[in-house]
């Protein structure tokens, strides 16, 4: 099976393997016309409309039992303006294929996530980040965007036309219509330098104010049970090229983080009580390297070993305090937990329902192996992030519901009349946009 999601007899499923759905009826359309024409005749039929990228949610987010849109057709780059320096691609292009295709053009995003399966609407429609001191999501370099509305119209916006649901509709959450194209802001391609190396639990908490001033991009993983951690800091450099060696890249990324790492996975599974020392081996896995390369080769890494993720931002002040109640709480528990937990930034961006709307974020990542109870681990983590005022990532697992939004949302309000007014018929609704919309 490929990294995208699965559909056997009629049963949509996502990646993580958590979320299924019976749709209807599926629809491939071949043009942003067809899609308009499908999201008509979903309406006279009385059924729900609910596009689904590569299932790469852990939420229900693109589930549905009226009409499931599949995009795998509406994808490529439509255009390139190399004077206002943007690029137009059509909502189902893979975040890989856009990224190798802006290579070629001598072109790059500023900023991306850590993998590159999502299409470009799914990622953004959810929030995708990957960390940054000054540059935020995906979604936050969006210029332009153009959506079928729930009558069928095609609607765009940007800052000069339609602000409002330019606003909004950049992390719309599949709440406002369906996205057939996206206008990112590029640049010229640049180089990056990644050091990676260990670094204590102590040293990086104590010194995560500097580490996060001093680079460009940092992150750092964890491994709970252990007092351990991976710090990654991007930073842009003049090169020369230097990218990690074929065989090193393949034993570091593919043989430990894949390999090694799904077998200490299902070893952990069979024995829980081997997990802290797996941990212990695990964080001394991978040494310290330094590579330069074009972005999307050092943003980006594969992820072949199937999890399930919660992933809370809370004010970046709060970060430290948070991550150490987290290691008190699971020292104190008995959890056994095999997956480190991954952390990162973002500036404040300016989208109405973005993690990262109004203040400046810190993001905290907590993993389950496919397969494994997860709900003991991540109901203890919620209940920390959710005493930081935690806003949840749209496609990551969550039980907050529209009550909590419009208490860590300022501008939740704004959202809801926008759909209200572009969806008053709720043909873009489901269950979980029940939940966490409000009826």
């Amino acid at each position: 099976m490929s990294t995208a999601a699965s559909a056997k007899n009629g049963t949509w499923r996502n990646w993580g393997g958590n979320v299924a759905a019976r749709p209807a009826r599926e629809v491939t359309p071949a043009s942003v016309d067809e899609l308009a024409a499908a999201v008509r005749k979903a309406a006279e039929d009385g059924l729900k409309v609910k596009a689904v990228g590569t299932g790469h949610s852990f939420t229900s987010i693109a589930a549905t039992d009226g009409v499931l849109i599949r995009p795998q057709l509406l994808t490529g780059i439509r255009n390139i303006d190399r004077d206002a320096m943007t690029v137009t691609v059509e909502a189902g292009t893979p975040l890989k294929r856009l990224n190798m295709a802006l290579a070629r053009e001598g072109l790059s995003l500023t900023n991306m996530g850590d993998i590159m399966e999502q299409t470009v609407s799914g990622a953004t429609s959810t929030g995708t980040h990957g960390t940054g001191r000054e540059s935020g999501s995906i979604a936050a370099q969006i210029r332009g965007l153009e959506l079928v509305t729930a009558d069928g119209s095609v609607l765009s916006c940007s800052e000069k036309e339609n602000p409002e649901v330019f606003a909004a509709a950049r992390i719309g959450l599949g709440a406002l219509g369906v996205v057939t194209a996206i206008t990112f802001a590029v640049e010229p391609v640049f180089l990056l330098t990644a050091r990676e190396e260990p670094m204590s639990f102590d040293k990086v908490t104590s010194a995560f104010d500097e580490l996060w001033a001093e680079n460009e991009h940092f992150e750092f993983y964890w491994f709970p049970h252990t007092g351990s951690t991976n710090t990654k800091r991007n930073n842009r450099s003049a090169g020369p090229e230097k990218p990690v060696p074929q065989l090193q890249g393949w034993i570091e990324d593919e043989f430990l983080s894949n390999g090694v790492f799904q077998v200490a996975q299902w070893v952990g599974r069979a024995a829980p009580g081997t997990i802290p020392s797996i941990a212990r081996i695990s964080s001394k896995a991978l040494s310290a390297r330094t590579y330069t390369d074009i972005p999307y080769k050092v943003f980006t890494s594969p992820r072949r070993v199937r999890f399930v993720e919660m992933e809370y931002a809370v004010p970046r002040e709060a970060v430290v305090e948070t991550l150490r109640e987290l290691k008190t709480m699971i020292e104190r528990s008995g959890l056994k937990v095999s997956f480190p937990v991954e952390v990162r930034t973002a500036p404040a961006d300016d989208i109405t329902l973005s993690t990262a709307s109004g203040r400046d974020s810190a993001y905290i990542a907590v993993h389950m192996v496919k397969g494994t109870p997860y709900q003991a681990y991540f109901t203890a983590a919620e209940r920390i992030f959710t005493a930081h005022e935690g806003r949840p990532h749209w496609g990551k697992v969550h039980t907050r519901d529209a009550e909590y939004f419009a208490g860590v949302y300022p501008r939740f309000g704004e959202f809801t009349a926008l759909r209200d007014r572009l969806d008053p018929d709720r043909r873009f609704q489901n269950d979980y946009l029940r939940r966490v919309l409000g009826a």
